[in-house]
């Protein structure tokens, strides 16, 4: 598992680089030009507002993943759309709250924050923590979501086997320290970043998502994936996607878990016509 996640901070490093354009011209996750927070009950979210058109919310990975980590999605989708980019609890300027993680409470935050902007029905795409956190969604508010697209994302079954993980401040600061200074220099609670990661570690190895909540989805979805991804086997994002009705599966050739870091071409040539799809 360490080594997957080691995949995941460089492919995130060389994304950064690659796609500096954008970082150099928006301070995507710290913007205030964009920025705005909503207090969901027993924590207050941060959350960015791009472009103008119909909604589409943007739903991020967890530990290593923030808001910064669409910035090339952000800069094409935001020429049609209103994007409307939230950070999860514990996540960049989002505070942590007093209950313990789950997909559900991710869903349900991001509910109120949309609900807050909006009254429409909108398009979401969310990323590995953030796609089972969309699929959750769409299968609770169907009212809501109209479009899904999830990505890194596959079954995710409470009686799986897999080794348990074991996130520490300590840890991810040896990885990679200035990366994760950066991250916690944003956060409104740095004393709590221990507490935080407890609860993600609580969260992945009890909670799961399955085909009690695949079943439930109704709106016409785009589950992608890597074919090399160590998170999600190609036969768990194929169940994913069999157990959503008429649901469409993308998978990109030779890329791990950030799809978008390795070839963000092929991502965009699958999500670009799901999107226009009337």
């Amino acid at each position: 598992m360490k080594n997957i996640f080691l995949k995941y901070l460089l492919l995130f490093v060389l994304g950064q680089i690659t796609f500096s354009a954008y970082s150099q011209s928006v301070p995507y996750g710290n913007n205030p030009a964009a920025g705005h927070y909503f207090s969901v009950g027993d924590a207050k979210l941060y959350y960015e507002v791009y472009g103008q058109g119909k909604p589409l919310v943007m739903m991020h990975g967890g530990v290593y993943g923030y808001i910064d980590e669409f910035g090339s999605f952000i800069s094409k989708l935001a020429e049609n759309y209103q994007v409307i980019c939230i950070g999860t609890r514990g996540h960049g300027k989002s505070e942590i709250g007093h209950t313990q993680f789950s997909y559900q409470q991710r869903a349900e935050d991001v509910y109120k924050v949309v609900r807050s902007i909006t009254k429409d029905s909108v398009i979401v795409l969310g990323f590995s923590d953030g796609a089972f956190g969309s699929l959750k969604l769409a299968a609770l508010h169907p009212e809501l979501v109209k479009k899904l697209i999830a990505i890194g994302a596959g079954d995710y079954p409470k009686d799986r086997k897999t080794e348990k993980y074991n996130y520490t401040p300590e840890g991810l600061m040896k990885s990679d320290s200035a990366f994760f200074a950066g991250r916690v220099a944003l956060m409104p609670e740095p004393k709590r970043w221990k507490e935080c990661l407890t609860m993600l570690n609580k969260m992945y190895n009890e909670d799961f998502v399955s085909t009690e909540t695949f079943s439930a989805i109704k709106c016409p979805t785009l589950i992608m994936n890597g074919d090399r991804d160590g998170d999600n086997s190609i036969d768990a994002v194929v169940k994913c996607a069999k157990a959503i009705k008429g649901s469409q599966l993308a998978i990109i050739a030779g890329c791990w878990h950030v799809v978008f870091f390795c070839n963000f071409p092929a991502v965009w040539a699958a999500i670009d016509p799901f999107l226009k799809n009337q």
